[in-house]
C-alpha cells in the first residue's frame, strides 16, 4: 500500500508533468496581471470567437494568480464549454490543457481526489487523441501554449515556434496561421517604415485566408500606409464593416483608429470613435479608444492648437476610463496629467498628478514608464531640460528591458552626442556605467 505521503508525491509529479498554466511558467507582475485581465475581458464573447476557449482559461489562471479562485473555477468551466460549442464535441483534445488548469486548481483549493479525477480524464484523452508526431505535442495543446505566450510573454519567437509546430501537423486551422503571421510580424524591431516585403506578403496571404479578421485586416493597411500607400478609401469602406461588428478588442477598431490618425486625419478618427460610442454608449472599451483619439489629438498633434472644449472632451473621457480600468490605469493617469497640461489653466493640475503618481507605491516596469514620461513632460512642458535628464536616467537605471527604458536611453545618447549640455559629462558616466538586464 502506498503512504498517503507517498501519493501526495506521485500526484505532484504528474501535476508538474502537466501541460497547461500553471507549468508554462507564466509568473508576472501584479501589474502585469491586471493589464492582462483588462484585455481579456474587453475581446468580445459571442459565439464564433475561435479562440474563446482559451480566453477563459487564460483569464481563469490569472484569476488564480490574483486569489480569486472561486471566479478561476467559473472561468475554467467556462473554457470548457466553449470548447465544446467551437469545436462541436463534448471532448477532445482541445481539453487537455483545460483539464489541466482544474487539476492544479483542486490540488492548491485541497480537494486531492478531484485533481486526481482531471489527471484520469486527461490520460484517457492522450489515449484516445495522441498527437500526429510521436515526439511533439499535439498541436491543439501547442496553439494553445503558442496563444498564452503571444499574450503573456516578451518572448514572441517560442510563440511563433509553438505556432509553426502546431500548424505543421494541422495546417488547416486558419485562425492559428492567422495569429502565427501577427505573432512574427510584432517580433519585429518597430519600423517608421513598415514590414518587409517577404512579411508583409505573409499578412497579405493570411488576410486572404481569413477574411472575416478585421483585426487583421486593419493591421495590414497600416503596414501598406507604412510604405506610402493611400490607403484612404479601404480605410473607410472597413471602418464601415467595424462598426457592423459586435464590440470587441479584437475587431479592429484600434488599430484602424491608428491608421486614421497616422494617415487620414484624427479629426476623423475621433468622429468614427465617437460614432461607435453613440452605437454602444456603455461599451468601456470604445470609451478607450476615444479617449485615445483625444489624446493623440491633444498631445502629439502640436500644431492643431484644439479648443478648450476638445481638451475638456478629452479629459472627462479619460477621467471615465481611468474609473472603469481601475487596476491598469497608469498610462491613461499619465495620459490624462498631459492633457492637463494642455489645458488653458491645467498646468497645476498636470504637476499635482505627477507628483501624485510619483509618490505611489510602483512595480519597476511602471517605474520606468512613469519615469520616462515625467521626463519628456518636464522637457516640453515645464522646460526644464535638466530636470527632464535626471528623470531619463532614473527610467534607464532600472535594470529592465522595455520600450521606454530604451527610449530614455536613447535620449540620453542624443543629448550627449550633440555636447553642449552641461550634464553631458554626467551623462557619459552614467551610460558608461549602465546596468544591462
Amino acid at each position: 500500500m502506498m503512504s498517503a505521503a507517498q501519493s501526495q508525491t506521485t500526484l505532484e509529479s504528474k501535476l508538474e508533468a502537466l501541460q497547461c498554466h500553471f507549468t508554462w511558467d507564466l509568473d508576472p507582475s501584479r501589474y502585469k496581471l491586471f493589464h492582462l485581465r483588462d484585455q481579456l475581458e474587453d475581446i468580445g464573447t459571442e459565439e464564433g470567437n475561435s479562440w474563446l476557449g482559451h480566453i477563459y482559461n487564460l483569464r481563469g489562471f490569472i484569476q488564480y494568480k490574483l486569489r480569486l479562485t472561486e471566479d478561476a473555477q467559473s472561468l475554467f468551466n467556462n473554457a470548457a464549454e466553449a470548447f465544446r460549442q467551437m469545436r462541436s464535441a463534448d471532448e477532445g483534445p482541445w481539453l487537455v490543457v483545460n483539464y489541466g488548469n482544474l487539476a492544479w486548481l483542486n490540488h492548491h483549493l485541497g480537494d486531492q481526489a478531484e485533481s486526481q479525477a482531471y489527471l484520469t480524464k486527461i490520460d484517457a484523452l492522450m489515449n484516445k487523441y495522441p498527437s500526429p508526431s510521436q515526439d511533439e505535442l499535439h498541436p491543439e495543446i501547442y496553439a494553445e501554449k503558442a496563444w498564452t505566450l503571444m499574450k503573456f510573454s516578451r518572448d514572441r519567437n517560442l510563440a511563433a515556434d509553438y505556432f509553426q509546430r502546431a500548424i505543421k501537423m494541422q495546417p488547416d486551422m486558419v485562425e492559428w496561421n492567422t495569429s502565427h503571421v501577427l505573432v512574427l510580424a510584432r517580433a519585429l524591431k518597430h519600423s517608421n517604415t513598415g514590414l518587409e516585403a517577404d512579411m508583409l506578403e505573409k499578412v497579405r496571404i493570411a488576410k486572404e485566408q481569413d477574411p472575416e479578421n478585421l483585426y487583421l485586416a486593419a493591421y495590414y493597411l497600416e503596414q501598406c500606409a507604412k510604405k506610402g500607400e493611400r490607403i484612404e478609401d479601404e480605410a473607410r469602406e472597413l471602418a464601415r464593416k467595424v462598426l457592423r461588428n459586435p464590440v470587441s478588442s479584437d475587431n479592429g477598431m484600434k488599430p484602424l483608429i491608428r491608421v486614421y490618425s497616422h494617415y487620414v486625419s484624427v479629426d476623423e478618427a475621433i468622429k468614427l470613435a465617437e460614432e461607435a460610442l453613440e452605437n454602444h454608449p456603455d461599451e468601456r472599451y470604445l470609451k478607450r479608444c476615444a479617449a485615445l483619439c483625444y489624446k493623440w489629438k491633444i498631445i502629439f498633434y502640436r500644431d492643431s492648437h484644439p479648443k478648450q472644449s476638445m481638451i475638456d472632451r478629452g479629459i472627462s473621457l479619460h477621467e471615465e476610463v481611468i474609473s472603469l480600468y481601475s487596476h491598469s490605469s497608469l498610462m491613461k493617469e499619465i495620459a490624462l496629467a498631459n492633457i492637463y497640461a494642455k489645458s488653458n489653466h491645467g498646468q497645476a493640475k498636470a504637476e499635482q498628478m505627477y507628483q501624485e503618481l510619483l509618490k505611489r507605491d510602483l512595480e519597476p516596469p511602471e517605474k520606468q514608464v512613469l519615469y520616462n514620461h515625467y521626463a519628456k513632460y518636464l522637457y516640453y512642458d515645464r522646460r526644464e531640460p535638466q530636470s527632464s535628464i535626471r528623470y531619463h536616467m532614473k527610467a534607464a537605471a532600472i535594470p529592465q528591458q522595455s520600450f521606454f527604458r530604451g527610449d530614455s536611453i536613447t535620449t540620453l545618447k542624443k543629448i550627449k552626442a550633440k555636447g553642449w549640455n552641461p550634464m553631458c559629462r554626467e551623462i557619459e558616466e552614467f551610460l558608461e556605467n549602465l546596468q544591462e538586464p
